[in-house]
Parts: C-alpha cells; sequence; structure tokens
C-alpha cells in the first residue's frame, strides 16, 4: 500500500511537472484583432515569409458592419466581422494602411461558385494559437485548419462527403494593385503571382509581384480557371464586388492573366476526407517558391509542420521567461513577445535570394535579409528589446539596412519587401543604428553606417530622408511655409537623429562631429514659447504661428505643426535631453505639473508613438518617481487586456507589444542612441532574461522582487546585493549584473 502511495505521488508530481504551461500555452493570437490594433489570428512561424490569415474584410454589410471604417481595411481579419471569403497566404501585422492581403484560398461543397459574396459564409469554433489557427464554417460543414512553415501556408480541410471544392482567389486582396498571372500544372498543382504594392496608396509605380506554387495532397476529379471582368464603382477597392459573368475554363485551358482570376480544384468524395494544401511564396520567382515549397515542406503533413512551428515559438518565447503575476498576465506578455516576433520578417529564400531595392536586380545574402522596417514606430523601443533579447537577429536587421544602403543610395524610412514607402517622417535608421553599435553590437561595418547616416544628414539637394534640410540647418527648426509636413515633428525627429549621430560619432572617436551633431539636436529649443509652454510652429521669418490651438492635431486629425499628435503630446519628445526640457518649463516642480496636467487632461495617447515614453519621465524627478510606475500600471490596466481589444490602437509592428513588454518587466529604455534603462515596479516577481552566450559571455539575467510583497513604489534598488541610487542604470552595468533586485515599499 505504500509503495502504490509513493507511486501515485510520483505519477502526479510528473503530471503536474510537465502539465504546466509553456511560453507558447499563453499565447493569444486574437489580441489585437479589434479596437485597429490590426493583429491577426492566423499562423506564421517566427519571422515568417509566409503566414495565413482567415481573411474577413471582403463581406456584406449585415455580417461585417465595421468595414465602413476603412482604418479597419488595414488587415486581413477583424474580430467582429462574422463573413469569411478565404484565408489569405502573404499579410502584414500592426500596420496601418493597406497592403498584401492576397493569394486566397477557399474551400466550399456543391456547387461551383467563384463570386465571394456568393460562396463566403459565416463561422465559428474558432480556435487560434501561436502557429495554428481554425474554424467551422457554416455553410459547408467544413473544419479549415491552417499552419505554416518560414515559407510556406499550409492548410487542412475536412471535408463531408459529396462534391467539394478548393478556390485559389487571386482577385481578392487588401493591395489597391491589380493583375496577376496563374498556370495549372497539374491536378494537384497551379503556380503564379500576385501583384502588389503602393502601400499607404503610394505610386502603382512601385508595384511588384508575389510568386507561389500551390500543391494538393489528393488530386481534384475536375480543374480549372476562371476570370471574371470588373466594374468600378467610384473609389471601392477592387474586391467590393464582381460585375459580369464569369468565364471558366476548364481541363486542358489551364492558363489565366489579368486582375480578376481564379482557379478551382473540386472533387467528388465518397466519403469524408481531408485535403492538404502547401503554397510556398517568393518575392524572386516561381522557381524559388517552388523550391522553398519543397525544402521546407516535402515529405512533411500538417502535424509535422505545426509541431516544428510550435516549437520554433517557443524556443523564441523561452528567452525570457517569469514567474508571480496572473495567468491573464503571462498571456498579455507572451502574446505581446510573440508580436515582437513577426516583423521585421524574413524577405530571402531558402538559397538566399531576394529581390533587391530599386535595382531590379536579384540579390544573395549568406545571412538573413529582413523587410518590413516600420522605423519611425520602432527606433523608440522595439530594437533596443530585440538587441537584449533577440541580438543576432538585430544584428542582422542592421545589416539589412546597410545592404539596402549599398543597393539604394539611402539607410530605409519605412521599408516594405524592397520598396521604400517614405512613410511618415524623420531619420529613423540612424537612431537603431547608433542605438545599436552602443548597447555592444559592433559586428557590422560601422564606417560604412557612418557614411549612410552622415549623409541623409548633410546632403541637401534631392534628401528623400530628410526633406526641408536645408531651412533645418540655416534656422535651426523647419517653418509652416517652408513646405515640409509637420514642421515641429519633423524638426524633433531631426534633433533626436543627429543626437543619435553625435553619440555615433563621439563613440568612434569623431570629436569634431559629436559636438557638431549635438549642438544640432538642441535645436528644439527654438520652438518652445515660455508664453504658452508649449513648442509649437513657428513661420519662416521667426513669428509664432496663429491661430494656436494644442489640441489641434489629436486622435489623427490634421494641424500645421503636427505628425499624428497635438502639442500636448509632443511637448517632452526630446528624450534625448529633458534635463533642459525641465530647465525650459522652469524646474522640476513645474515640469511635474505640466507632466500631470498632460494625463489630467487625458492628452497622453496610449495609442501612438510621440508620448510612448512619457509615463517613465516622472522618474527623472526626485521624490516623484512613485508616479511612474503608478501611471505605466494604470495603462497597462486600462489599455492591455487578454481578449481581441487588448491592445490600446495599432502594434505598429510590433512597438506597443515591446512597451508592454518592457513594463511588465519593471524597466524600458528611456532615451533611443542613448543606452540606459529606467526602473518601476514589475508585473512579475522574478524575470529571467536568457542572454545569448556567444554575444553577451553570459547566459542569463535576473531581476526580483520579494514574492509576497505588493508594493506600488521601489524603495531600492540593489545590483548583485549592493544598493544603486537613482532609477537609472546604463545598459553594461545592467548586463553584468547576475541580479537585479528591486524592493518594493507601499
Amino acid at each position: 500500500m505504500k509503495n502504490f502511495s509513493l507511486s501515485l505521488l510520483a505519477i502526479l508530481f510528473t503530471g503536474i511537472l510537465f502539465g504546466q504551461n509553456e511560453p507558447v500555452d499563453y499565447v493569444n493570437p486574437f489580441i489585437g484583432t479589434s479596437n485597429y490594433g490590426a493583429t491577426n489570428p492566423g499562423a506564421i512561424a517566427p519571422r515568417g515569409m509566409a503566414s495565413v490569415s482567415p481573411f474577413n474584410v471582403a463581406g456584406k454589410p449585415d455580417l461585417n458592419p465595421l468595414e465602413k471604417d476603412s482604418q479597419w481595411l488595414s488587415n486581413p481579419y477583424v474580430y467582429e466581422n462574422k463573413f469569411l471569403t478565404g484565408f489569405s497566404h502573404v499579410n502584414l501585422s500592426g500596420v496601418g494602411c493597406p497592403d498584401l492581403g492576397v493569394i486566397l484560398t477557399m474551400p466550399t461543397t456543391g456547387e461551383l461558385k467563384t463570386d465571394h459574396l456568393e460562396y463566403g459564409t459565416t463561422y465559428s469554433e474558432e480556435e487560434a494559437k501561436a502557429g495554428y489557427y481554425s474554424a467551422k464554417l457554416d455553410k459547408y460543414e467544413v473544419r479549415a485548419e491552417v499552419t505554416a512553415s518560414t515559407r510556406v501556408g499550409v492548410s487542412r480541410y475536412s471535408f463531408p462527403a459529396g462534391k467539394a471544392n478548393i478556390l485559389l482567389n487571386l482577385g481578392l486582396g487588401l493591395t489597391n494593385e491589380q493583375g496577376g498571372m496563374l498556370k495549372i500544372n497539374s491536378a494537384t498543382e497551379v503556380e503564379g503571382f500576385r501583384m502588389v504594392g503602393a502601400f499607404c496608396y503610394n505610386s502603382p509605380e512601385q508595384a511588384y509581384p508575389v510568386y507561389f506554387v500551390a500543391k494538393l495532397s489528393k488530386p481534384a476529379d475536375n480543374f480549372g480557371v476562371w476570370k471574371t471582368p470588373y466594374k468600378y464603382k467610384g473609389e471601392e477597392s477592387q474586391w467590393m464586388g464582381y460585375n459580369g459573368k464569369t468565364r471558366l475554363k476548364e481541363g486542358f485551358k489551364r492558363e489565366v492573366v489579368g486582375d480578376s482570376i481564379g482557379a478551382y480544384f473540386s472533387y467528388d468524395l465518397k466519403k469524408a476526407s481531408e485535403v492538404e494544401v502547401k503554397i510556398g511564396v517568393s518575392y524572386v520567382s516561381i522557381e524559388n517558391a517552388r523550391e522553398n515549397l519543397e525544402k521546407e515542406t516535402s515529405e512533411k503533413n500538417f502535424e509535422d509542420i505545426y509541431e516544428e512551428t510550435k516549437a520554433a515559438w517557443n524556443e523564441k518565447l523561452k528567452r525570457i521567461e517569469v514567474e508571480g503575476g496572473t495567468e491573464g498576465d503571462k498571456s498579455i506578455f507572451y502574446t505581446a513577445l510573440y508580436h515582437t516576433q513577426i516583423h521585421p520578417n524574413i524577405l530571402n529564400d531558402v538559397n538566399g535570394e531576394y529581390p533587391e531595392i530599386s535595382t531590379g536586380e536579384t540579390g544573395k545574402t549568406k545571412g538573413t535579409r529582413y523587410t518590413v522596417f516600420s522605423l519611425w514606430d520602432t527606433y523608440r523601443n522595439y530594437h533596443q528589446l530585440m538587441s537584449l533579447v533577440y541580438p543576432e537577429e538585430q544584428l542582422q536587421m542592421i545589416n539589412s539596412m546597410l545592404e539596402m544602403y549599398d543597393e539604394n543610395g539611402w539607410l530605409p524610412k519605412w521599408e516594405l519587401n524592397s520598396t521604400e514607402t517614405f512613410t511618415m517622417v524623420g531619420d529613423p535608421a540612424s537612431v537603431v543604428i547608433a542605438d545599436t553599435y552602443l548597447r555592444g553590437l559592433t559586428n557590422f561595418d560601422v564606417e560604412k553606417a557612418y557614411e549612410a547616416m552622415k549623409k541623409s544628414a548633410t546632403q541637401i539637394i534631392d534628401n528623400p530622408l530628410r526633406p526641408g534640410l536645408q531651412e533645418y540647418l540655416e534656422k535651426g527648426y523647419l517653418s509652416v511655409d517652408g513646405g515640409t509636413a509637420g514642421p515641429v515633428s519633423t524638426t524633433l525627429e531631426y534633433n533626436i537623429s543627429d543626437y543619435a549621430i553625435s553619440r555615433l560619432a563621439g563613440e568612434l572617436g569623431k570629436t569634431g562631429d559629436n559636438k557638431k551633431f549635438y549642438k544640432r539636436s538642441l535645436s528644439y529649443k527654438k520652438l518652445y514659447n515660455p508664453e504658452t509652454g508649449f513648442l509649437q510652429p513657428k513661420n519662416s521669418d521667426g513669428d509664432w504661428y496663429e491661430p494656436f490651438d494644442p489640441l489641434a492635431g489629436a486622435n489623427f486629425t490634421k494641424n500645421v505643426g503636427y505628425i499624428e499628435g497635438n502639442a500636448w503630446q509632443y511637448l517632452f519628445m526630446v528624450p534625448h535631453h529633458i534635463e533642459g526640457m525641465i530647465k525650459l518649463t522652469g524646474g522640476p516642480a513645474q515640469f511635474e505639473h505640466k507632466l500631470d496636467e498632460l494625463f489630467e487632461k487625458d492628452q497622453f495617447d496610449m495609442a501612438n508613438e510621440p508620448d510612448i515614453a512619457y509615463p517613465y519621465l516622472y522618474n527623472y524627478i526626485e521624490g516623484s518617481e512613485w508616479k511612474a510606475g503608478e501611471r505605466v500600471t494604470a495603462l497597462i490596466d486600462e489599455y492591455y487586456k487578454n481578449s481581441p481589444d487588448g491592445l490600446p490602437g495599432n502594434d505598429d509592428t510590433g512597438t506597443m507589444s515591446a512597451w508592454l513588454v518592457y513594463s511588465m518587466m519593471g524597466f524600458y529604455p528611456i532615451t533611443p542612441a542613448e543606452p540606459v534603462y529606467t526602473f518601476i515596479p514589475p508585473q512579475f516577481s522574478k524575470v529571467t532574461i536568457h542572454l545569448d552566450k556567444n554575444i553577451y559571455r553570459k547566459d542569463k539575467l535576473i531581476i526580483e522582487t520579494h514574492p509576497d510583497l505588493e508594493g506600488t513604489k521601489i524603495d531600492e534598488i540593489r545590483i548583485d546585493g549592493k544598493r544603486h541610487p537613482g532609477f537609472f542604470l546604463n545598459h553594461k552595468t545592467f548586463l553584468n549584473a547576475n541580479s537585479i533586485y528591486l524592493e518594493l515599499k507601499k
């Protein structure tokens, strides 16, 4: 009896031990699929080129009422929508403009229909995990499941007995581009391409193809292609409705070119059956798409691929392990970390080839060529997180930027699939490169990088990164009548980039540049009006622009001085010189009062980047540091949830998620291009960051608080047992610490 009891205890203990959730199990891909978060619950591998998302933004108003708001159209999926028209295989996550969302497959039963408004269906029983999504398609009683490897989207459709169809629709998509080609090679294979591009409604001249090869696990009994003529109505997107009769081509007529085209594979199933569809993608060629498919998924079934992708996600997420907190805390934390591993994503094929930017040539990398650099967003916190937790990836990202400089003559601004969209303002790549080097990641050609940074900061003629540079150099600011958008915002962005160049110049021993660019970085003072207490727009003659309304520009409304914000939200956006801003506002007490006023008047915008670091600014005010933790905790409680509306707004390719990851761990990189962290009470009692030993020469860093003490204030910071003064810690000391202990008090 005793032995039986011991055995039972051992079994129970083993069950508890191995039944514990892994980090991957906490991921909830539905977070951010509502409230303009612009994420989707589809399947993707870490930094995958391919992703398979349910596509529910081409439906009927009664089922998809939120399509009336064009902001929702930047993403293939919105949680509130209920009308599904397929699964797209290349997608963007957490962006504010439409593109991609193409190469759609759709399983149906019964009579073949090619109009998405006819074959679309409601759906139910949704399930989403890292690397997996499934739903029941109500009209057809079909279970659709999707997963993905890095460059291949994989679907498994479970059909009932009877007539079944698999459609491949190249007419639908989020892109503003049109056109494509497909060719059926056999009863199990179709290849082709779909044109995409013109992100944020940029020039259609930037359109480029996404190539694909699709293979089915079961030969079709019948197959063919279709082409549907369109009738455009005003400004409607191409997928808003078919008009005219569909022309079907069956059997031997297997190729079609045009705007509204598709292919179908039909089955007469004697019993319930599963059909798997693998779609390899490439931005280089059909041949590369086929090679991607074969090398990543050949001889593997759906379950094999999903298990590999799930394991890959778990390895990524295990870089940070947390203890304490609630299950909900862990879910929002690991989902945020998951979101940071989607973009930038891999552009090169398995053979290393990728499309070069601007040249029209095919390049080849020995490492990884990354794409989707939303740098106006990500320079503020995202790349700092990558440098700490995924330094090998961050170095590859820097090398990708330098490859773009070689190909294009300029560093990227907002790059997407080797096209430069020039979206947003400023010169953010300089900040990211300097910040990376200053954090000790130096394995790149820093002299070339510095040359590129200095070019963007000094070349006046034909400078696509810094419009209005001559006026900025002459006056120290950009004027309302100078022709540059958002002159206050853009001036501040140039200041931050100049500070980054100054810091890197100092590190490289370039004393003259260090002084020159530092002086340039302080020109924000010329826009500070002591009478109003704001940084505000000026005319070219030096007079203040009138009328001035500090509230104008909030919630993405337009104003003459600011980009995506107002005077309140840009007031403290000088992270490289907060001490100077404190003096300008009249000292610590007046600075704190103004900061309080920002929050109390509901002028802090958690959904956008310019003011994203403001809660942490209280740490500059001696005796009021506790307010930083209080503000951050309140913002997490209000805006970050384990639900579809669980992001404050557009995730901006992981920037909002990076803010949460840092904030829950209890520290934040307060100044871009300045390797310093500032601290607040963490949301977990223990955080273990597993470091890349090859780069950082140690394997982990631990941040702890007492597990039984609930506190809202940091009483003391101890580094390896020794008291650390203040609330700021440089990156080098941070990395050299074996443990950081935060003593909390109420």
